[in-house]
């Protein structure tokens, strides 16, 4: 029996209790949804429910009393060996072990599906994350978004979202007029302005550029040559890293356009026609506080020039009318002052608030022999994302930089991410995987099998009774739940942590029960079932490793 199937069958019980008149709705209530899930005290059951604590308000009945209605129909569902209620109205469920064991079976049958749903079907998300400046390589905390960005998107895909991977190019401003002199500046041999960007990669694009245009010092606008071509050199770099990291983008937007087209000025037209902004000391100001903002946020500066939250203000307009129902936009630990400014936007546009959605990241640190790196070979001030690459390699950067809450600063120990062993917490996971197969190949060859020579199932889920394989099977239970949480509060790690959970569980149940028979001892049914529970986990395993895009290796 699947969580899926239980939660079905309580939400059925409650039904029937209305339908037999044990339970009367209050007027205009409806039956709450119910959902089961695993109880953090395991001798409590297999599975737990608050449905009688949702629906109290619902009959104007004490938890515990709809609690106690619920008990002898849950009593009755196939499969079902126990039921009680704990606390104001919490109920524990038992299944017996053939009806636990079932889901082993089903998650095979399953595969790839596993933890999908389409509870998100229908809804267009524009992902916008790295979006870093085009004007040198990307840092660790873009690094960081990139992992944490494309697995998001993943874990959102799998619950029905159409997803939009968006990278904003900021090729408009300030920044790119200083990465233009100090290419040219290098390319002259002269000193880096003094609020230019330095490294190595400075050089080598400058170097890139005469290739291009050897007459580049010699043209009319020295500058302008360096800046087209050298912004293109250095967004192509970025965009090889993103791909070799295995993040690709489904568009790439430059912050340019929207001003080249006159977004940007028709906005603000618009605004001021609708008294959403207002002319003061020379600016033209927007009441984002009328919004929810801290304070009204300058759009047309003093001089003429639009601010940054002009682009802003366009972008999310050209997003909503790409067709986005939800605009998340994931930023770095210096922005927190986007989230009240981004959905004032929205609100001063006469759209919702709720359009939009802001994650704030926070920094990254990597440490070797307990000293902290701060230098890179290339970028010169910065640790950039081939830095991290080159040391331990795509599968355990991606990993180690999603396994934790995005609202959280991390250490990555480099140290610890080149050792093979389960210090190493993605070659604890990999490893894992690589076991599963390796025992799926031993107990093939030893004459084990999912399936006799007529084709039907060997599969007895009553064999499955030993109090390691219960954990087992409530670790794969509840990686459907871990995934729509993980989709619903925006947070991958939860998936990182919870195949580590999965991985750990399965090293112990392998310790103690064999898949294949010993020496020359016979198949016996019980080995055919334990097959199906370690293909069951291997293709947990595979299904989690692929939301967080890292690899899960058959042999290690």
């Amino acid at each position: 029996m699947t969580p899926e199937e239980l939660s079905a069958a309580v939400s059925a019980c409650l039904h029937d209790a209305v339908a037999a008149g044990d339970l009367t709705l209050v007027d205009g209530a409806e039956l709450p949804e119910a959902k089961v899930e695993r109880p953090k005290n395991r001798e409590h059951g297999d599975w737990a429910t608050t449905v009688a604590m949702q629906a109290s308000k619902k009959f104007a009945r004490k938890p515990r009393e709809i609690a106690e209605i619920l008990v002898e129909r849950l009593g009755a569902v196939p499969g079902v060996a126990a039921v009680g209620i704990a606390g104001p109205g919490f109920l524990n469920i038992t299944l017996d072990a053939a009806a636990a064991g079932e889901l082993a079976q089903s998650i095979v049958e399953q595969g790839a599906s596993y933890g999908t749903s389409d509870t998100l079907g229908g809804t267009a998300i524009n992902l916008e994350f790295v979006s870093a400046n085009p004007t040198g390589p990307i840092h660790l905390g873009g690094t960081r978004w990139a992992a944490v960005g494309d697995s998001l998107a993943r874990i959102l895909q799998s619950q029905g979202a159409a997803v939009t991977r968006e990278y904003y190019f900021n090729d408009h401003g300030a920044q790119i007029d200083r990465f233009a002199r100090s290419l040219l500046a290098r390319a002259r041999n002269e000193n880096a302005p003094e609020d230019g960007y330095g490294g190595q990669y400075i050089a080598d694009i400058a170097q890139r550029v005469l290739e291009q245009h050897p007459d580049a010092l010699e043209s009319e606008d020295p500058q302008e040559v360096f800046r087209a071509a050298g912004v293109e050199l250095m967004f192509q770099e970025i965009k090889s890293s993103l791909h070799e990291f295995g993040v690709d983008f489904d568009v790439f937007f430059h912050e340019n356009s929207l001003f080249e087209g006159g977004q940007v000025e028709q906005l603000v037209e618009q605004l001021k026609d609708s008294d959403a902004m207002y002319f003061q000391d020379g600016a033209w100001w927007l009441r984002s506080t009328d919004y929810g903002d801290d304070k009204d946020r300058v759009v047309i500066k003093s001089d003429g020039n639009a601010a940054y939250i002009a682009g802003d203000i366009a972008y999310f307009k050209d997003k909503r009318g790409r067709g986005a129902d939800l605009c998340i936009y994931m930023l770095g630990a210096d922005h927190h002052g986007y989230v009240a400014r981004l959905k004032a936007v929205a609100a001063a546009l006469g759209d919702s608030p709720e359009r939009v959605e802001v994650l704030i990241g926070q920094m990254v640190n990597l440490v070797r022999e307990g000293v902290a790196v701060r230098m890179s070979k290339r970028a010169g001030t910065v640790v950039t994302m081939e830095d991290l690459v080159e040391v331990v390699g795509v599968d355990a950067a991606r990993y180690s930089l999603t396994r934790y809450s995005v609202d959280s600063n991390i250490d990555i120990d480099l140290d610890v991410l080149t050792k093979r062993s389960n210090e190493n917490p993605v070659f604890y996971v990999q490893y894992a995987h690589a076991r599963t197969c390796a025992v799926q190949r031993n107990a093939q060859a030893a004459g084990v099998r999912r399936s006799s020579d007529d084709g039907t199932s060997t599969f007895d889920a009553a064999l499955l009774d030993h109090a390691r394989e219960a954990d087992l099977l409530a670790a794969l239970g509840q990686y459907p739940s871990v995934v729509a949480l993980a989709a619903q509060l925006r947070e991958p790690h939860r998936v990182a942590r919870h195949v580590e959970l999965l991985a750990g569980t399965y090293h112990r149940w392998y310790d103690v029960c064999r898949v294949a028979p010993q020496g020359d001892g016979p198949v016996e049914p019980v080995h055919n079932s334990r097959l199906w529970l370690n293909d069951a986990v291997q293709q947990v395993l595979a299904n989690g490793l692929t939301l967080l895009g890292v690899g899960a290796p058959e042999r290690m």
